[in-house]
């Protein structure tokens, strides 16, 4: 590794074997060095790369802003939610959780307190993350010695799915509030409070998730052509009539909300997963 830019006597930009920017953090790792000089590995307690170009640049902005304590804390931070969660995690979770808690911290040192109008709806529809966003904060004020409050655990959380979702924070909070919005449809349509504990209520919880991705994305599943389809998409309207009426509520709100339609295909998903949360387990 060789020296790309000195940031500060402990945090080098450096360019590795293949050519790559990396990040690379050490007491003292970057006193007195000199553009072109080789990096004392002996000194090297942490590497940091993205494979994204534009991250690696957002990433080398950051470290030069926030500490490098709480960058590290971070990356260990992650590797205990990657532990936890099956699914790919987006590489820039380490650039927003990073700059978030350097930023949480900031605003409690100057006295700024922030409340989350989600805090609810993350508690509610990503009850793994919410516990990892907990478990984080735990870690957070012990191995800082600070005192962030209890709603910091929803905003991390939301860092973390949005992670799982690849998509960007906005986004993120719009998919959040369109869930929200949903399922108060749904239980005013059924005329009941769904189990927040329930396993069918998780798993259509998780289908909101992902059916709201698709809309932001621009994926939503497409009819297709062929008859079978077509006549099995019929079967449902016919045989769970109560529910795909639900689903046409449920187009109708998305239609309103995100100017987006939904396909039939999409409508049938929906009536299967409404048929099985509204017939399971009793009104709260």
């Amino acid at each position: 590794m060789r020296v790309k830019r000195v940031i500060n006597n402990n945090v080098l930009c450096a360019v590795d074997e293949d050519g790559s920017e990396i990040i690379v953090t050490g007491r003292g790792i970057g006193f007195q060095r000199k553009i072109g000089e080789r990096v004392d590995e002996t000194r090297v307690e942490k590497v940091y790369r993205m494979v994204d170009k534009a991250k690696q640049r957002r990433l080398q902005e950051l470290v030069e802003e926030i500490p490098a304590e709480h960058l590290a804390l971070t990356e260990d931070l992650i590797e205990h939610i990657r532990g936890e969660l099956r699914g790919e995690l987006n590489e820039s979770l380490l650039i927003t959780m990073a700059d978030h808690i350097s930023f949480a911290i900031r605003r409690q040192e100057q006295g700024i307190a922030f409340d989350n109008p989600l805090e609810g709806a993350v508690r509610s529809y990503y009850p793994a993350e919410y516990a990892l966003g907990q478990w984080c904060l735990r870690e957070i004020n012990r191995r800082l010695g600070c005192a962030l409050p209890e709603v910091e655990a929803s905003f991390l959380a939301l860092h973390i799915v949005n992670a799982e979702l690849n998509t960007q924070m906005s986004e993120m909070i719009e998919i959040t509030q369109l869930i929200e919005g949903i399922i108060a449809l749904v239980e005013s349509y059924y005329h009941r409070t769904f189990d927040r504990d329930s396993l069918d209520f998780s798993r259509f919880v998780v289908h909101l998730r992902y059916f709201a991705q698709r809309l932001y994305q621009n994926t939503t599943a497409q009819d297709s052509d062929d008859e079978r389809d077509a006549a099995f998409r019929q079967l449902i309207a016919r045989n769970c009539k109560e529910h795909y009426q639900c689903a046409e509520h449920i187009a109708q709100y998305v239609r309103a909300a995100c100017g987006k339609e939904l396909s039939g295909e999409e409508l049938v998903y929906l009536t299967i997963h409404l048929k099985r949360v509204a017939g399971s387990g009793d009104a709260e």
